[in-house]
């Protein structure tokens, strides 16, 4: 696999170049990336515990999958390729809302992204890659809530950031 490059863009979400991935976030360079959200029709909001093997936030559990969108690709056909690369489904997808974040990690790398948020629905059970997620979980958002505020540092930053400040926009 060859390496991965992200859209580095200004505070407007503009594209301003290319760079591969670990250099953006050895640089805490400023990049567009994307968080799905998929609940089921119980309500429950599928949760990915990221791989031991992820070069930050490893074993750490989120969001139903995330990633980066590639040049030419909108964020809808992004989400979709990484929840079939991931997760081993697709499910049509709507976006929410958008939001900036900056989270240095103990490795020495920084994410800062601006992130698209998007949710989808799934009623059946994935076939994780476990390349990309170690497990994965059903929860309700008050389940969740309850665990973030017990558990915090067993989920990743991104994930803790919306749920705490646009929670209302992603539950259904």
């Amino acid at each position: 696999m060859g390496k991965e490059n992200v859209i580095l863009v200004n505070e407007n979400d503009e594209k301003i170049g290319l760079m591969e991935k670990i250099e953006a976030h050895e640089k805490a360079l400023l990049h567009r990336a994307f968080s799905v959200f998929s609940f089921n029709k119980k309500g429950q909001l599928l949760l990915q515990q990221r791989a031991a093997s992820k070069y930050h936030s490893p074993l750490l559990w989120t969001n139903t999958c995330c990633s980066h969108q590639r040049e030419g690709e909108s964020n809808i056909e992004a989400g979709k390729r990484r929840l079939r690369e991931e997760m081993g489904f697709v499910c049509e997808l709507k976006e929410l809302f958008v939001f900036t974040y900056k989270a240095p990690f103990d490795n020495g790398l920084t994410e800062h992204e601006i992130d698209h948020v998007m949710v989808g629905y799934y009623d059946e059970n994935p076939e994780i890659n476990r390349e990309e997620a170690e497990a994965y979980k059903w929860m309700t958002i008050e389940e969740v809530k309850m665990d973030i505020n017990k558990n915090p540092e067993t989920y990743t930053v991104w994930f803790r950031i919306i749920f705490e400040k646009y929670k209302e926009f992603i539950s259904n």
